[in-house]
């Protein structure tokens, strides 16, 4: 069995397309999970992930802050509490707003 606290934990800070984006992987098979991923991630006020899709599903859970989830769809607003379901191959975007975003993150690991 594992425990630990998340700052225990080197952050990996996202570029590229994102802004403002620090993950830091909480279980991965780097701790023996042979099946999902858990992250968890925080947005700076306005910060964003990019626009983007994958073949995989995952499930987000958001912590604290406010934001919203972009897809084809239009955005969707999101605050603490919230759970969010993105389907494989669904184009998805979190945006922060003004006081940042903290969210959970679980993926299949592949």
């Amino acid at each position: 069995m594992l425990v630990r606290n998340r700052e225990q934990i080197e952050p990996v800070t996202y570029s590229g397309d994102s802004r403002g984006v620090e993950m830091r992987p909480l279980i991965t098979q780097a701790e023996g999970a042979p099946r999902f991923a858990m992250r968890v991630f925080t947005l700076e006020p306005t910060g964003h992930t990019p626009y983007h899709a994958h073949e995989w599903e995952h499930e987000v859970y958001v912590l604290a802050g406010t934001g919203v989830v972009r897809s084809k769809d239009g955005d969707r607003p999101l605050r603490a509490g919230d759970s969010i379901f993105i389907a494989p191959f669904e184009e998805h975007q979190l945006h922060a707003g003004p006081d940042g975003l903290q969210f959970i993150c679980c993926a299949p690991l592949h």
